[in-house]
């Protein structure tokens, strides 16, 4: 993954390609939501100005390129695996914490795969997912109230009113550690950290620590199998470069529209506008309303787009959406992210693909299985149980399958840590063990080995699909 300078819009001489009557700041004069509203304007605007002079995180080639990956998801030819923290945090950015992260990652992609059978495409929630939409404006403990927790990009998780206040200056701390997580993840990927035979001799470790050995070992010895195969032949580091290295792409959620439009920049090469603060940008379930900031602001940007569709998704609006965000039907463009829940996705998903497949739309389908399947313990603490994530992406699988849709991948909301903030997987996590080490400022991660064990077991579910096919052709 490299990152290229872009030049700002200033420095060409030619105007750049834009949708209709759009601007990079065109989104301020629509309907906005989920935004701090900042004490001191005059702060807000010096940090807007130095943010515009900063280099781009991220080059518009490589976005370009991911746009090609995510069409060739759609069709069937790749997998999308997405991953990462719900928000990352300034307190977490340690090159060990990256690292691990972009680990599991690793081990889960080459899982998956196997499984596929097809190149997996690997975008981090990484290097940006700074901010978090929040249910409430304020936060209530006691007789206390206070501006909620929005993401270390625009206030901060101690409940305290100094913490909360909204302050502009965080803008740039998210700025300079997302190019120091990406110079990392640069070196990561390139410097043989990524060698397939090192990710699948962690991931046979893995299977001896599982309480599930004996199910997965099958499938890790004949990935094994496989690379010894691929040696033998004198595939190897040396003679194909692709086992010793990775593509990764970053993602976050287009939320704070000050930072986004900050990094937008023209394209030199085809005068188009990116949003170069990442690869992949969504927009959320919060902020998907075709009349808002958000859709006008994303509406104008060549990346690749993501929109979470949930319960409260209305099929008119969908169709809004799509003709706003791609009138072009470019494939790549349009990622739709299921985040139903398990025990609403057969009431709610299967209207939704048909009214997309029946618009003749070419877009790449994600399920989402954590958003959907958060619940609190009796002592009010957030969980999600492994279980109900595990069975909304078989649902996922099934409605799309049923459909004559390709199903292209899975968002997770993961870490490389030992944490215990999800219940249930192989380990058999409580409500008793939550406390152990419960990190979270957001929303509950899989951890580690849950991460790994959600991996084989989509990968067996691919694998069993695939027999299937083979066997009715």
């Amino acid at each position: 993954m490299s990152v290229t300078l872009s030049p700002s819009a200033s420095s060409l001489t030619a105007g750049p390609t834009t949708a209709a009557n759009w601007s990079p700041e065109s989104w301020r004069s629509f309907p906005i939501k989920q935004v701090p509203t900042y004490p001191d304007e005059a702060t807000l605007k010096a940090v807007e100005g130095r943010l515009k002079s900063y280099p781009p995180l991220v080059f518009a080639g490589e976005a370009r390129r991911l746009r090609g990956h995510l069409a060739d998801a759609a069709a069937g030819r790749a997998f999308v695996l997405q991953g990462g923290n719900c928000a990352e945090s300034f307190s977490e950015f340690s090159a060990d914490f990256i690292r691990d992260t972009f680990r599991v990652l690793l081990q889960m992609a080459v899982v998956l795969t196997f499984g596929a059978k097809v190149p997996v495409v690997k975008i981090g929630r990484m290097a940006g997912q700074y901010a978090k939409p929040r249910s409430s404006d304020t936060e209530t403990v006691g007789d206390v109230s206070l501006p909620s927790y929005r993401g270390d990009i625009i206030n901060g998780p101690a409940f305290t009113s100094e913490d909360r206040i909204p302050d502009p200056k965080r803008m740039e701390t998210a700025y300079f550690q997302s190019a120091s997580v990406l110079n990392l993840l640069r070196a990561f990927s390139r410097g043989g950290y990524a060698n397939l035979h090192r990710v699948n001799r962690w991931n046979l470790g893995f299977v001896e620590r599982s309480p599930l050995a004996e199910r997965y070992r099958a499938l890790a010895e004949r990935i094994d199998e496989t690379l010894e195969f691929m040696a033998a032949c004198g595939i190897n580091s040396t003679t194909a470069p692709q086992i010793d290295e990775t593509e990764f792409y970053t993602s976050h959620e287009a939320l704070l529209l000050q930072y986004e439009q900050a990094f937008t920049r023209v394209d030199s090469t085809s005068g188009e506008w990116y949003d170069c603060s990442a690869h992949f940008l969504w927009i959320g379930d919060r902020t998907r309303q075709p009349e808002g900031a958000h859709v006008e602001f994303l509406r104008g940007v060549r990346n690749p787009i993501g929109i979470k569709v949930g319960p409260t998704t209305q099929i008119d609006a969908l169709e809004q959406l799509l003709e706003i965000l791609n009138p072009a039907d470019e494939a790549g463009r349009i990622t739709l992210i299921s985040r139903m829940g398990a025990t609403k996705i057969q009431d709610h998903l299967p209207g939704l693909v048909q009214a997309v497949k029946g618009l003749g739309r070419t877009v790449t389908w994600m399920s989402d299985p954590m958003h959907g399947n958060t619940i609190s313990t009796a002592s009010k603490v957030k969980t999600r149980s492994f279980e109900a994530i595990l069975t909304e992406v078989q649902g996922f699988f099934d409605i799309l399958t049923a459909a004559g849709v390709v199903p292209g991948g899975v968002h997770m909301e993961m870490t490389g840590q030992d944490v215990t903030e999800c219940v249930g997987g192989a380990h058999q996590l409580t409500e008793n063990d939550l406390g152990a080490r419960y990190e979270t400022f957001c929303d509950p991660r899989l951890n580690a080995e849950q991460s790994l064990e959600l991996a084989f077991l989509i990968a067996e579910e691919l694998n069993s699909r695939a027999r299937t096919l083979r066997k009715g052709a």
